[in-house]
């Protein structure tokens, strides 16, 4: 089996989910009853799904489509027989006689055109339907698909609006039945028994004050049913139309979106419950900040206090200092002055001393001279005194006359 082609965000490949595969899937379902014994062409039939699938009720279905490759897959992949069979070709100059076909179906391809060729690809269209056949046409809506939504599908050459389709399909299919398609989150209620209900169908649109019958709007896609004549549109099908895929993928992503959103809000509470406890810590940590910048403001003002005084002690001790520099050097000079004095005072003393000594021994040699001045007196004035001092006059006299 040949693997499968990937997918480039435009092109449909089967195995893909969710919306997109509703959509296609449901066009081919419901054109199906349009094949029924029909030659059917599948324009621009891309992976060759829904070729195979018009093939079970057509009596000839052939794909058509302008790249080699994906021809060459769908041919791997779904087989050629009498009844199926894929060939390569552009939407714009089709490979097939006139009148080949009955049913021709091209599902959004219109768009994927420049506007100056999707006028040609309708009448190649009207040229290979025969007589009585039928086109069966889907295009995105331009209004809901792009512009309410304010989104560029970089795909897209050339979008539609309704009043644009119609003039383009005027020409060639005059004669049209119109339907929408878009996905829809809805309740439905079916008979047990086909027959029973065939044919008849209701829709209903309300919230809890009100029920009413719904109103039928545009949809996301336009899906034309147009004929050159107005009895090919005889039976152009029901007037709703429903899909959905066997495995119910929709209904199973719905519930997985909704239990996802439950986790994520039980996500969104622990995180909130989170965010409170942090808040809580944080305003805790801001208060432990406050309290210490005011510590630190306490501490700098005690600190500033202290340098402060310590200054001023150091100032006090540096005039002490002064002040004892002065004094000692005051001191100092003082001592000096009272050793000079001392010293002076002692040299006095000492000549003094000496002075006195000397003085004393005068005295002693006075009072010696003094003693013998009396005694000489005392001599003299004595008999026998007066006797010897002649004597002792020419002694002296001789003495000194020899001392010459």
């Amino acid at each position: 089996m040949p693997a499968d082609l990937d997918f480039d965000g435009e092109r449909y490949v089967p195995g893909m989910p969710g919306e997109i595969a509703y959509e296609h899937w449901h066009r081919y379902a419901f054109a199906r009853r349009f094949a029924a014994g029909r030659r059917v062409l599948d324009a621009a039939c891309g992976e060759g799904y829904g070729t195979a699938l018009l093939a079970a009720a057509a009596a000839d279905a052939v794909g058509v489509d302008v790249d080699p490759a994906v021809v060459a897959h769908a041919r791997a992949r779904h087989g050629e027989r009498a009844r199926l069979r894929y060939q390569e070709g552009s939407v714009i100059a089709l490979p097939f006689a006139a009148a080949s076909f009955d049913l021709v179906v091209s599902f959004e391809t219109i768009e994927h055109l420049a506007g100056g060729d999707q006028p040609r690809m309708l009448a190649e269209f009207a040229r290979v339907l025969a007589p009585g056949g039928v086109l069966l046409l889907s295009s995105p809506n331009k209004r809901r698909y792009s512009d309410e939504r304010n989104f560029r599908n970089p795909f897209h050459r050339h979008e539609l609006y309704r009043d644009d389709l119609a003039r383009l399909l005027d020409r060639d299919f005059p004669h049209r039945r119109w339907f929408h398609q878009q996905p829809l989150y809805a309740s439905a209620l079916w008979s047990e028994d086909p027959a029973g209900s065939a044919g008849a169908c209701e829709a209903w649109v309300g919230d809890a004050g009100t029920v009413a019958p719904i109103t039928v709007a545009e949809g996301i896609y336009f899906v034309v049913v147009a004929a050159g004549a107005p009895d090919s549109l005889a039976s152009a099908g029901p007037g709703v139309s429903l899909f959905t895929d066997s495995g119910d993928s929709e209904f199973i992503r719905a519930r997985a979106n909704a239990a996802e959103v439950l986790r994520q809000d039980a996500l969104l509470k622990e995180r909130d419950a989170a965010l409170g406890r942090q808040a809580a810590h944080v305003a805790h940590l801001e208060e432990l900040v406050a309290a210490r910048e005011r510590i630190v403001q306490e501490r700098d003002a005690e600190l500033a206090a202290v340098n402060a005084a310590r200054e001023s002690a150091e100032q006090a001790l540096a005039a002490a200092h002064a002040a004892r520099d002065e004094a000692t050097g005051e001191a100092r000079h003082t001592r000096d002055e009272s050793r000079a004095t001392l010293a002076r005072r002692d040299a006095d003393l000492a000549r003094a001393r000496h002075a006195a000594t000397a003085m004393q021994g005068e005295q002693r040699r006075l009072e010696a001279a003094l003693q013998a001045q009396e005694r000489m007196i005392a001599y003299q004035q004595s008999v026998h005194g007066w006797l010897r001092l002649p004597w002792l006059r020419l002694k002296l006299r001789w003495q000194r006359w020899r001392g010459n």
